[in-house]
């Protein structure tokens, strides 16, 4: 396995001039030797371009890449040692699926008794084992796509194995399955693993450390809890969460935070409030499982017009509009307890939005 340390920028178009011009804006980042890594954004955000950039598809139009301190900028896929692991299967049909997970290795030269180690146990891991003898050639796609999992993972003397959306074939139930296993693969060899997804579900359980990518540019790296919790941009707060981040704006006006022209004045630390103060405008951002029906005597809780309480089973869904001289100014979801079940359309409710975990954002970053 490696270390690998990128310094880089990626422009499709010659001599780029604005940041529209650029597929990956300059980024510097390092992926530590064994660590399980996801990158994680919408179609179109240059997660790809970033994965083809570390295994040299694609040499970067600017900067660097480094392998355990190594340049392999200009190196070849081969000369750089990575298994890549593709959207779809790439395996061959011809071949069953034993020689399938072993070519790569008989293909090294690696001793025929230690291809028969690795493979048992690599497909005993992807619950292989029943079919080493079968044709590839019969199967569905996504034990197709096992097999492609395999060949990249049975290898041990690479120094990455990159995942490209390798489960967008695989069945849903299935899925889950070989997120557990990829996750026990990993703990258990400690290979370096970047694993590209638009998926966060897929990110957040798979990956230890998370690239949150919007537009280009990595905007939040870190563990699930932190993105969660504490997230560094107003698009990781949408973009993660079902449903994401609420965000309703405020504005400091003496010594309080004026919202829907009601003042609150919640704890803040003193760097906060001087933020906040500077800024003269903000956004506040809550998440829906921290909204909690209150009194109105509360405070601190933000009135709503109830515009739909929905029962998902294990939570309600309440939709309420924060309403300003009659307009709407704004729009809360909170999942709440049995409790929003005698909520009808037209109610006012109380949703306490300032509490602990009320996070706010100047120029769409976190305020820490």
């Amino acid at each position: 396995m490696a270390r690998i340390d990128l310094d880089l920028a990626h422009s499709y178009v010659p001599n780029p001039r604005t940041d529209e011009d650029y597929a990956l804006l300059p980024l510097q980042f390092t992926f530590e030797d064994g660590g399980a890594y996801a990158l994680l954004g919408p179609s179109g955000c240059g997660k790809t371009t970033l994965l083809n950039c570390i295994s040299g598809l694609l040499r970067p139009s600017h900067g660097t890449i480094a392998f355990d301190g190594r340049d392999v900028t200009v190196a070849t896929p081969q000369a750089r040692n990575i298994a890549q692991v593709f959207q779809f299967p790439v395996i061959y049909d011809t071949m069953t699926v034993g020689e399938n997970l072993a070519f790569p290795l008989r293909n090294r030269g690696v001793p025929e008794a230690q291809v028969r180690e690795r493979v048992g146990r690599v497909a005993e891991m992807l619950d292989l084992s029943a079919t080493l003898d079968r044709r590839a050639s019969g199967l569905a796609a996504d034990a197709k796509q096992k097999i492609s999992l395999g060949r990249g993972l049975v290898r041990q003397d690479v120094s990455a194995i990159l995942f490209d959306e390798p489960l967008t074939v695989i069945d849903p139930q299935l899925k889950w399955q070989l997120r557990r296993k990829l996750k026990e693969i990993h703990h258990e060899f400690r290979l370096t693993l970047i694993y590209v997804t638009h998926d966060q579900t897929e990110a957040l359980t798979f990956a230890d450390q998370v690239v949150v990518m919007s537009r280009g540019k990595a905007v939040q790296v870190g563990p699930a809890d932190a993105l969660f919790e504490r997230p560094a941009h107003t698009f990781v707060g949408h973009f993660i969460g079902s449903p994401g981040m609420n965000f309703l704006t405020g504005q400091w006006r003496d010594g309080a935070i004026e919202l829907a022209g009601r003042r609150y004045m919640p704890e803040l630390s003193p760097s906060v409030e001087a933020a906040l103060r500077e800024a003269g405008s903000f956004r506040i951002g809550v998440r829906p499982e921290y909204l909690r029906l209150a009194p109105e005597s509360d405070a601190q809780a933000v009135p709503v017009r109830v515009e739909r309480a929905q029962d998902i089973g294990t939570y309600w869904l309440l939709t309420g509009g924060v309403q300003e001289a009659g307009a709407l100014a704004g729009t809360l979801r909170a999942r709440l307890g049995i409790e929003a079940a005698d909520l009808r359309l037209g109610d006012t409710a109380w949703l306490s939005v300032f509490n602990r975990h009320t996070c706010y954002y100047v120029n769409e970053e976190l305020v820490p």
